[in-house]
């Protein structure tokens, strides 16, 4: 695909619905008693593969719309799941096989397949968990335990390994604790809360007690990664003025926000409300000069699906920005501190990458433009069709397919907003 330069970026959209908590309303839908009702339902890639998990594993899924779609219950009988690409599937999946007494294999695409899973089969094999990886990846295979909870200290902020220990946290003999170094995302917990399961949560740690959920609705706000590529092309074009309505703005994902309000982009946020236990509202986002931003590790865990989008962001900044604590982009769908180094590198930025992120040095003009592979990663792949936008000559964007994983029609929604 040939992404050619734009003016700016203007209009009033949505985007899809969020994925991380489409996946979870799906899988907690699954285990409720009772049909789960997903209004705004994401669809992409990944959670059509989670669609596929649970019909595999009993669960009757009803498309009642484009958006909207009725789970019920899953007697979980032995199955072997194909999860595709999705990281989150399978993670989370394997908490709930973990104490279902079944026997199963999880099996996934290449990429998922080159992905750690040693990360969550530790602590669930601490609970009693029967779990054995392909040489720490997939396929794993699952087999009938009885489990006990457990109070478990993240050695890596993860919301997958988190989700994973409390689901398996349900079916458990006793509490389950999990402490954190760092917040993550917070969208199980919230869940389960809103499904009447026993959570307890405080600053560090999350505490769940057995029990069946019972979640009869979710509606599902935007997703706010998804948006975010929207939000980046906006802030580097001048003269743009992109407002994002009924965006989830859960606070442990909306680190992009306050990176570019710190870089200078003028960010306005109204018609706050709550979709069950999330925030959501309209963003809009208008163009400023941007300078450079420091990144600091604690951060990491609100913006890591955007780092991309920031170290492109500041290759367009007066100044000099490092973005550190984020090797978790090494063992995403690509090595993603590469994958941005070269691409962004080859169209004419001035970054170094480092062990834990980058140090880019900005200038407030436009990139070059070149050929940017998106090596089979959705966010390499929309990171390359913002970065055409914001060239002077433009980009040859190699597997922009692969932006359908997460966002289906992402070029389409982007040149409504594109004047040339």
């Amino acid at each position: 695909m040939l992404v050619e330069p734009a003016a700016r970026i203007v209009g009033h959209v949505a985007v899809p619905g969020d994925k991380s908590i489409s996946h979870r309303a799906l899988l907690i839908g699954a285990l409720s008693e009772g049909p789960t009702r997903v209004r705004g339902f994401g669809r992409g890639g990944d959670t059509e593969s989670t669609i596929a998990a649970m019909r595999a594993l009993g669960s009757f899924v009803e498309d009642a719309d484009d958006d909207e779609i009725v789970v019920h219950g899953a007697d979980f009988h032995d199955a072997e799941v194909d999860c595709g690409n999705a990281g989150t599937l399978i993670r989370l999946l394997a908490g709930i096989l973990a104490g279902r007494g079944g026997t199963y294999t999880l099996t996934g695409d290449e990429s998922l397949s080159a992905r750690p899973m040693e990360r969550i089969a530790e602590p669930l094999r601490r609970m009693g968990a029967q779990i054995e990886t392909t040489d720490g990846h997939s396929p794993l295979r699952v087999g009938p335990a009885q489990l006990a909870g457990i109070e478990y200290e993240l050695p890596v902020a993860s919301a997958q390994v988190k989700s994973a220990i409390l689901l398996a946290g349900l079916g458990a003999q006793g509490a389950t604790t999990v402490v954190e170094p760092t917040p993550t995302r917070d969208h199980t917990e919230l869940m389960l809360e809103a499904a009447g399961v026993g959570v307890r949560r405080r600053p560090t740690s999350v505490t769940v007690e057995p029990g069946t959920p019972r979640l009869a609705a979710v509606t599902v706000p935007g997703d706010i990664s998804s948006a975010a590529p929207l939000l980046a092309a906006a802030a580097l074009l001048p003269g743009s003025d992109l407002t994002i309505h009924d965006l989830g703005l859960n606070p442990r994902r909306t680190g992009l926000l306050d990176v570019l309000e710190r870089m200078g982009a003028r960010i306005s946020i109204f018609n706050r409300h709550r979709e069950g236990r999330e925030p959501a509202g309209a963003v809009q986002v208008q163009y400023e000069e941007l300078v450079a931003a420091e990144l600091h590790p604690r951060e990491i865990p609100t913006l890591v699906d955007e780092l991309p989008l920031v170290a492109l962001l500041a290759a367009h900044a007066r100044g000099k920005t490092r973005i550190r604590g984020a090797e978790e982009l090494r063992v995403k769908e690509s090595d993603r501190i590469e994958a941005v180094t070269d691409a962004l590198r080859a169209c004419g930025a001035r970054i170094q990458s480092t062990e834990d992120g980058w140090t880019i040095t900005g200038v407030p003009a436009r990139l070059r433009g070149g050929r940017v592979d998106a090596r089979g990663d959705h966010r390499i792949a929309m990171l390359g069709a913002v970065t055409g936008l914001a060239s002077r000559e433009g980009v040859e964007l190699k597997g922009a397919e692969t932006a359908a994983i997460s966002f289906p029609g992402f070029y389409d929604l982007l040149d409504t907003l594109v004047e040339r």
